[in-house]
């Protein structure tokens, strides 16, 4: 009743099961993997924020250009302070605030984003404590440029005067004559009574919609090999069914239904 598995087409379609499910579930495997790729360097990077706040300070050239192997670690710098902006909706301790972002020139005039500290309500120029004069020498976590949209930075324009909405070069070069370098530094004590802003992990280091990507297509490819399985079943069993149909005379009409051969009618002389 078997033998037609030894068809061509058969054939074919069972070489095609035998390759589709290992690569289903190879494809399965390897998204499963990514994942736990990403939740593992999601902890690494949150222990490297705790772990980097331990570490002896470094000079600013030493750590750029900033990516997740920077990200984080303890920098100073020397120089004084500029121009100040506000950088409002930024959450803290699961309160509304803003940012106080000073400009620190250095290197001959190129500004240093540093964020001396949050404060609670609506940005008001009239709370925000002076930036330190003269020469200060600062020191805290070196920080990659925001992008607008991303990591709930606020992507809204038509802000008022003193304010922006990241901390980014791209954003701050059409707000001062300078250069400003591509990174920032939150400090590790707030300036003049501030709350700290604590560092956070680099970019694309945590449970973010790529990694429930992979988890999504994970399940998908097990579920391809799970139909590749069924549809080979059913096929066989509609095959089986046709065989036994046939060796007992029953034959799909030409519309399709299936009836009993009628025997052929004995010719009379």
């Amino acid at each position: 009743m078997y033998r037609f598995l030894l068809t061509p087409r058969w054939f074919g379609i069972n070489v095609f099961v035998l390759l589709a499910i290992p690569f289903c579930l190879f494809m399965g495997s390897w998204q499963l993997s990514r994942f736990e790729d990403r939740m593992a360097e999601s902890r690494d990077a949150e222990q490297s924020v705790v772990t980097d706040g331990r570490e002896a300070a470094r000079p600013l050239a030493e750590l750029l250009p900033v990516d997740k192997a920077t990200s984080g670690k303890q920098v100073t710098a020397t120089g004084r302070y500029d121009k100040q902006l506000l950088v409002p909706d930024r959450q803290l301790d699961d309160r509304e605030g803003y940012y106080v972002l000073t400009l620190l020139r250095v290197d001959g005039g190129r500004a240093l984003p540093v964020v001396r500290g949050w404060l609670p309500g609506t940005p008001d120029p009239a709370k925000v404590p002076a930036a330190p004069k003269g020469e200060v020498t600062v020191t805290g976590a070196l920080q990659a440029s925001e992008t607008p949209g991303d990591n709930g930075v606020s992507a809204r324009g038509g802000l008022p005067a003193g304010q922006t909405a990241a901390i980014s070069a791209a954003s701050l070069i059409n707000l001062v004559p300078y250069d400003v370098y591509d990174a920032w530094v939150t400090l590790n004590t707030g300036d003049s009574g501030m709350k700290a802003v604590p560092a956070t992990a680099p970019a694309d280091s945590g449970l973010d919609l790529k990694a429930f990507q992979n988890l999504g297509y994970t399940g998908e490819w097990f579920v391809f090999a799970g139909f590749v399985v069924f549809m080979w079943f059913r096929l066989l069993r509609r095959e089986v069914e046709f065989v036994r149909d046939a060796e007992l005379g029953i034959v799909p009409d030409e519309g399709g239904q299936r009836s009993p051969e009628q025997p052929q009618e004995k010719a009379t002389a």
